[in-house]
């Protein structure tokens, strides 16, 4: 989302806050806020939500046993039937161990925020809850962090230490870079991680390509669903269609840098760009729709970004049982 300002000339954009350097102790304390904030949700209500919607790989082999009437005729073993000359069948558990891994965005866009988080920090929050909802249940949990390159990998791993460094990690991470490339951050994850996984992809997609909004990445979202369990959380801001009249201003876009002068007095001029950007809100969801992918969107602007992660998981949970 590009910004404005009130003065009629164009700035560098700042640098994302999770591009700031940290202290040590600055970093322990925002990551331990960040744990506090998100426990309560976790353990109230998302794990389990999380558990009921993200199966196992499938049913793992337990053991054989003799056969009792009312098993299924299907999970008959014949061959060990016919060794021993007594029906027996596969017993079979879930094997309910997931990959969970989190892409996220942390190009230039990721630094606009009209409230209190930028969608960067709002971003790093959903990282924690997905991370602790995926320890919680046992599962093992790892970490893309990309702009138009991959700036960081973090392989999946259990615990709540390894948890909490998934949290630092995004929070301390410093992009080389302000561009965008979602088929990029896809295709090292489909390279890194052979067996199948959960993927979340936390970014606002916004791709600058030829093409209508998706037009950039929609193949690598086609080629990574039919390997993994792909779900995009986009992030957005209300700001970002609804500018304010703010007069004349420079509005800049935060990953190529290009500056344009805009009248916001006028109305037509910001209707314009509301309907622009509610276009391309469309255009994605048509493109997920297409591909079947579920989706949910988090407003960095609102104070409460579980909700809507709650209400994704049981319209998955609807749409699954």
């Amino acid at each position: 989302m590009a910004r404005a300002g009130s003065e009629p000339r164009a700035s560098a954009s700042p640098a994302p806050p999770a591009a700031r350097a940290l202290g040590t102790r600055d970093l322990l304390q925002r990551v331990r806020r960040i744990e506090i904030a998100t426990r309560r949700a976790v353990e109230d209500t998302l794990s389990g939500q999380y558990h009921s919607v993200f199966k196992g790989r499938g049913m793992d082999f337990s053991e054989v046993r003799p056969y009792h009437p009312g098993d299924e005729v299907r999970s008959i073993d014949w061959n060990v039937t016919a060794r021993t000359g007594h029906l027996h069948v596969k017993r079979f558990v879930e094997e309910r161990e997931l990959t969970v891994m989190v892409l996220c965005d942390l190009s230039g866009s990721s630094a606009f925020g009209s409230g209190e988080r930028t969608k960067a920090e709002v971003a790093a929050e959903i990282a924690a809850l997905l991370a602790f909802s995926a320890v919680a249940n046992g599962d093992r949990v790892g970490l893309v962090l990309f702009s138009d390159r991959v700036e960081r990998f973090v392989p999946p791993r259990k615990g709540r230490r390894h948890a909490l460094r998934i949290v630092s990690e995004i929070l301390q991470a410093r992009p080389t870079s302000r561009g965008t490339s979602v088929t990029g951050a896809l295709e090292f994850l489909r390279k890194a991680l052979r067996r199948r996984t959960v993927a979340f992809v936390l970014s606002d997609f916004l791709e600058p390509g030829e093409g209508g909004p998706g037009e950039p990445f929609e193949r690598a979202l086609r080629v990574a669903a039919r390997k993994h369990d792909l779900v995009p959380v986009r992030l957005s801001d209300r700001l970002e269609a609804e500018l304010p009249a703010a007069g004349v201003a420079w509005i800049e876009d935060p990953e190529t840098g290009e500056v344009a002068r805009v009248d916001l007095r006028s109305a037509a001029v910001r209707s314009r760009l509301r309907a622009a950007v509610r276009e391309e809100d469309e255009a994605l969801r048509r493109l997920f729709a297409r591909l079947k992918l579920d989706h949910a969107l988090v407003r960095a602007d609102d104070a409460d970004y579980v909700s809507p992660l709650l209400a994704f998981f049981r319209a998955r949970a609807r749409r699954l049982s």
